[in-house]
């Protein structure tokens, strides 16, 4: 049964004078859509660390420093997924992250789980990304990322 938590993370670089994003594309069966990495926190685990955990399963990243963002979404669960959440569960909070990468090496990621990676600009991430709660997500963190570096 899969705790009723999501946590979003966006993988962040500097480069040339401007932070890039990087986006995530699902395989086809699982909707190919671009986002953040997503998941969600194992047992025991706290958001942070199942944020870390993600990170590194779907990319091999470890960050320079990563941290849980002031902003947050709810999710209607679907028809099709309740049964995966604890009973009379209807929707998930939904959490986000900033990584800072420093890693030159491309992203490793899973190919039953995604099956292309991009660094984009936060205009071309914004054009990409399908959720509208995943698009408020990216517009907090880049304003973020702008006033704090």
């Amino acid at each position: 049964m899969r705790i009723p938590i999501q946590v979003l993370v966006y993988p962040v670089r500097y480069v040339d004078d401007k932070w890039e994003f990087l986006l995530l594309k699902r395989i086809e069966s699982r909707g190919g859509f671009w986002q953040g990495v997503t998941g969600h926190p194992e047992r025991g685990e706290k958001n942070i660390d199942g944020a870390k955990r993600e990170l590194l399963e779907e990319t091999a990243y470890l960050p320079n420093f990563i941290f849980e963002t002031d902003f947050s979404y709810t999710i209607k669960v679907d028809e099709k997924y309740k049964e995966i959440y604890p009973e009379g569960t209807e929707e998930i909070p939904g959490y986000v992250f900033i990584a800072r990468i420093d890693q030159d090496d491309d992203p490793a990621i899973d190919p039953n789980e995604h099956d292309e990676w991009k660094w984009c600009s936060f205009n071309e991430a914004l054009k990409l990304l399908h959720w509208e709660d995943n698009k408020k997500a990216l517009i907090h963190c880049n304003n973020y990322l702008e006033e704090e570096f």
